[in-house]
């Protein structure tokens, strides 16, 4: 496996690897991986290409504080990407992505501004950013995503078609622990007992897909027995919670199996998690 630490090398091998015909699955992440990042990675190997992880804490589209507390573990990182067999790795420094008087960003108008978009309104903006950056220094033809993150998924596909950039979207199904909390980097955070509380989010998004398999199609029912069941619990907040267009984002007055995803943010005291899941 080779590591990459400047926008200039990753490039030159990008350029000799296209030469030969080669081409090149991205796993862009922030770092601090786990079995989560590790699934994305191995679905990149499956599709043949040479896999690039992308390791690069995005300050853009994180809250100040939260970009400074964002843990780095890249020791860790290299032994993960290793053991699932990625060819390259790229870890820029700062300097290397954003240097001193950057000021140039990418903005998508419509899939970033509900659900995560309302109470972090600068992280799409971030996600644009990097990624268009990534998309030029590494040259990938595919972008390997987590069903997790959906709402990024979805706006990065809106932004390759308003772009006219030829990278697709995989998007792989969400990582679960054996508890059923989404594999997450501040689970790592969680106290045992704040953990009892937070794999409650689980719990509700299977009561929606059972009332959906029973018949149940108003989003207002589904909402309502969702928020109930979080509610229960003291230690969590909703942020939101939203059955939307799976392609688009936007809310639902009826959910059309399929089609339909239920969105889901809360606070465990202080951690934020999310989930979704296709109903």
């Amino acid at each position: 496996m080779q590591k990459i630490a400047t926008v200039s090398e990753m490039r030159q091998v990008s350029r000799e690897l296209r030469a030969k015909g080669g081409r090149i699955a991205l796993v862009p992440t922030m770092g601090a991986l786990h079995a989560g990042h590790r699934a994305l990675i191995e679905a990149a190997k499956k599709s043949g290409d040479t896999v690039v992880v992308s390791i690069f804490v995005n300050a853009l589209q994180l809250p100040s504080a939260e970009a400074v507390a964002y843990p780095r573990t890249p020791e860790a990182d290299l032994a993960l990407c290793t053991e699932a067999n990625a060819d390259v790795v790229f870890m820029p420094a700062v300097e290397e992505i954003y240097p001193r008087g950057y000021s140039t960003y990418v903005m998508e108008e419509a899939y970033s501004k509900p659900l995560c978009g309302v109470s972090r309104p600068t992280q799409f903006r971030g996600v644009t950013t990097i990624i268009v950056k990534l998309i030029n220094i590494v040259s990938p033809g595919r972008l390997f995503i987590g069903q997790k993150d959906v709402q990024q998924a979805a706006l990065l596909r809106k932004m390759m078609a308003d772009l006219h950039l030829d990278v697709a979207v995989d998007m792989v199904p969400t990582a679960r622990e054996a508890d059923g909390l989404a594999f997450g980097v501040r689970n790592r955070e969680l106290t045992t007992s704040q953990r009892t509380e937070a794999v409650v989010v689980q719990q509700a998004l299977a009561k929606a897909k059972e009332m959906v398999g029973s018949g149940v199609r108003s989003t207002d029912r589904v909402v309502a027995e969702v928020t109930h069941i979080i509610g229960q619990r003291r230690r969590l907040r909703v942020i939101y919670i939203s059955i939307v267009d799976g392609t688009t984002m936007e809310a639902e007055r009826e959910i059309i199996p399929g089609k339909s995803l239920l969105m889901i943010a809360v606070w465990v005291d202080e951690v934020r998690l999310i989930d979704n899941l296709p109903l």
